[in-house]
């Protein structure tokens, strides 16, 4: 290891807060547009900018590259390539920073849905009195897709509404049930979460035959990766009738765009990926990875190292 190891940042404001790394380490900082040339200077790499893909575009397949790389989100997807996956650099992510952030927005969308409150603040817009009956939720069932921290929290959050919550992974365990039990599942469930990674598998999962599935009464929640829905067969699923409505903090292209239909569907709550976006979070991403540096420095084991060929940090 060099003297003074050099870390490089793809920026994004507001900047990481690295305090009691200052004067012990080099940093250097890239932009998409500089990150290829400076990416082999580099003994380890954090990506701020978690909205970037940049990373995946300027890895290079041979010669000197970072051999530790972090990424202040929980998903991953945005940065692993073959050549990356393939290299002996290790990956790690923001484990644990979004878990209990993401499950309150999740029951914030399900109450919000239940209590029908998107149409009392259209109404109360208009100035119109319009009382009218809304759901109860404890005594529902909803379904859990992602068996991960984020996907264990909100299943927590959903049990502690009185909602009877089912949890499935990519492998059965005790509390958790296997994929194929998903689309028995679904048949039942009034809530549908979808948290899980979004690998290879799970790339568009939720497509026009599992909203088949969903009872007309069922409403889906989608706080993962844009990928794990086809959003054609949301929206024709919506307009259709075929579910009751429908929530999503994902997309497949973000910002989404002012022209996409997803904006005008009916039933549809639209929200811009900022589930897990509280105040405080900078700080919190930035302490975990000063911690973890630390560990790598001291030649320590790295938490929440990711599987590469996964897709995600491995565990129950």
């Amino acid at each position: 290891m060099a003297a003074v190891p050099t870390l490089l940042v793809l920026d994004a404001e507001p900047l990481p807060r690295l305090g009691r790394l200052t004067g012990r380490v080099r940093v250097l900082h890239a932009d998409a547009s500089t990150l290829a040339e400076l990416l082999p200077s580099a003994d380890v790499l954090l990506v701020w900018d978690t909205a970037s893909h940049a990373v995946r575009a300027a890895w290079p397949g041979e010669g000197p590259r970072p051999r530790w790389v972090h990424t202040a989100s929980a998903g991953v997807d945005h940065l692993l390539c073959p050549e990356l996956v393939a290299s002996d650099t290790v990956v790690t992510n923001a484990r644990g920073i979004f878990d209990e952030p993401v499950a309150e927005y999740v029951a914030a969308l399900v109450l919000a849905m239940a209590k029908d409150l998107p149409r009392t603040c259209e109404f109360q817009g208009r100035g119109q009195w319009r009382p009218r009956e809304n759901q109860r939720v404890a005594g529902t069932r909803a379904v859990v897709v992602g068996s991960g921290p984020v996907g264990r929290a909100i299943t927590r959050t959903l049990k502690a509404l009185g909602i009877t919550t089912a949890l499935v992974g990519r492998v059965p365990h005790t509390g958790i049930h296997g994929p194929d039990e998903l689309d028995r599942l679904l048949a039942r469930a009034d809530w549908v979460i979808a948290a899980a990674p979004l690998t290879e598998q799970t790339y568009g999962m939720f497509d026009i035959r599992r909203f088949g599935v969903m009872q007309p009464s069922a409403r889906f929640v989608n706080v993962g990766r844009g990928g794990l829905v086809v959003e054609e067969a949301l929206v024709r699923a919506l307009r259709s009738r075929w579910i009751a409505g429908a929530a999503l903090d994902g997309f497949a292209t973000e910002p989404l765009p002012s022209d996409s239909p997803l904006w005008q569907v009916p039933g549809l709550l639209v929200s811009p990926h900022m589930g897990g976006d509280t105040v405080g979070r900078h700080d919190e991403l930035g302490a975990q990875f000063v911690e973890l540096f630390e560990r790598w420095a001291a030649g320590r084991p790295l938490k929440n190292v990711v599987d590469k060929e996964r897709g995600y940090v491995p565990g129950r």
